[in-house]
């Protein structure tokens, strides 16, 4: 009986965590999901469930010939997905080599992935702001996501390469053995193998843009090349800004996207995430 009791007061301990966690988490994204559909624009007198709601805020991102919304939207799914895709690539080649090569400075190499990681991306942003300057690309699309392939790559490449480690040497040597040259393992063998830490890999670069506000904010300068984060800031800190209830509506379509690749990877996220960094 005691045993029995025991295990329902853990149970009972675990759920009601997981409870408190839940509400904590939900309940500011009630709160923005509830001050956009406010009719009015300020933050003081919103509810959370308003009596006349409406979506005229997110139809005014939409529709207004003053929004650019859009412009945002598109500049921040161009990154993201070039983003995505580009880390993907770096991030499984420099995996491969770490993995499967023996050369001088691998383990020195390993090192400093780990060491680099224990560093603030804050640091480098005056280097980073004065080398796209100096090669033309401060005030670019293409000069944002170079810097977050760049930055991506010391901690997924890490975590991609103790997934690799995992992967039987036994496989390669068949391939070798077959006439297969190291690309061809790596496009037919590995990659097919390690679908799921990639998908994370894929995911966590693609969420990125969307959320960082720090590093557009330091590299580009134009309106029209601005990411959501960047522009939505403008909502409630431009002069005489006060569109709070319009900043709430663009952060909940911020969801969209994101929500729409997570469920296209879903099946591979669960063991990607409890795989990778298992071995050295």
């Amino acid at each position: 009986m005691n045993h029995k009791l025991k295990n329902r007061l853990e149970l009972t301990g675990i759920y009601g965590f997981l409870l408190v966690m839940f509400i904590i988490i939900l309940y500011p994204l009630l709160w923005t999901f509830g001050l956009s559909l406010n009719p009015g624009s300020s933050l003081y007198g919103a509810d959370i469930i308003p009596d006349n709601w409406s979506f005229k805020h997110y139809i005014w991102l939409f529709t207004n010939p003053d929004s650019d919304y859009l412009i945002w939207y598109k500049n921040t799914l161009i990154v993201a997905t070039a983003t995505s895709i580009g880390s993907t690539i770096f991030v499984s080649l420099v995996a491969y080599a770490f993995s499967r090569y023996r050369f001088f400075g691998r383990k020195y190499g390993i090192y400093t992935f780990l060491l680099l990681q224990m560093f603030p991306v804050l640091m480098a942003m005056v280097a980073i702001y004065i080398l796209l300057n100096l090669v033309g690309l401060l005030d670019t699309l293409w000069g944002l996501v170079l810097v977050y392939i760049g930055g991506s790559i010391p901690m997924n490449a890490f975590l991609v390469k103790g997934y690799f480690d995992t992967i039987p040497r036994e496989l390669d040597e068949s391939a070798k053995m077959d006439g297969a040259g190291h690309f061809k393992i790596l496009f037919t063998i590995m990659l097919p193998l390690a679908k799921p830490i990639l998908a994370v890999v894929a995911l966590f670069n693609f969420m990125a843009p969307f959320m960082d506000f720090i590093l557009p904010r330091i590299i580009l300068r134009s309106p029209e090349n601005f990411t959501l984060a960047l522009g939505l800031y403008n909502f409630v800190n431009a002069q005489f800004a006060n569109n709070f209830t319009r900043f709430a509506a663009g952060s909940i379509l911020i969801a969209i996207p994101i929500a729409l690749v997570f469920l296209m990877l879903q099946r591979y996220l669960i063991s990607g995430l409890t795989s990778g960094a298992t071995k050295g």
